[in-house]
């Protein structure tokens, strides 16, 4: 199978939009490896984070690169990828984009005030809620031609996964890696 068959799916939005709850079901419907990009972050970010600090854009390089190879690593092992990412900016999106394979962003929305009472009440992450207004000022909206769409989080998880499956065409199971 070429490399260009192989689909990466990166679901994107500001923390607490509902990321990884989407990118979770995606990847228990369709059998691909999932990725949580908090994974990929050193330990010096998540310290800035946990302060209430934003990150800068030199903060964020070698962060995004990591998540490149990673969808990379699993086209060279022939599979599509799962990953969360806030991809707030279109050139953070560019350098995705570049990994091996089709990368098709998912970026899920919510109204402001839904996200940050998520974030108050949410236990065992990072990041603050008063941290909410600098991504949404960061966030550059997904272009037509970054090839991806949006997805307003107000219903179930279990149906955004669904109505993400038939944006992406992938209403079969996933069966042979991407479209």
């Amino acid at each position: 199978m070429d490399a260009s068959e192989h689909l990466h799916i990166v679901v994107m939005g500001v923390s607490g939009s509902g990321k990884t709850s989407l990118a979770k079901l995606l990847s228990e419907k369709l059998g691909w490896p999932y990725a949580e990009a908090d994974e990929f972050h050193p330990a010096e970010n998540i310290a800035k984070m946990t302060a209430g600090h934003p990150l800068t854009d030199e903060d964020r390089w070698p962060w995004l690169r990591k998540m490149r190879d990673w969808m990379t690593a699993h086209t060279s092992d022939g599979s599509g990828s799962i990953v969360t990412c806030s991809a707030l900016k279109h050139s953070y999106r560019d350098l995705l984009r570049e990994a091996d394979g089709r990368v098709v962003f998912i970026h899920v929305k919510a109204p402001s005030n839904v996200i940050e009472e998520r974030l108050d009440h949410r236990e065992g992450h990072f990041m603050p809620s008063s941290l909410l207004p600098s991504q949404f000022a960061t966030l550059e909206e997904l272009g037509d031609d970054e090839g991806g769409f949006n997805i307003e989080n107000n219903t179930t998880p279990a149906d955004l996964a669904d109505r993400s499956l038939v944006a992406l065409g992938l209403t079969n199971g996933g069966e042979g890696t991407s479209r």
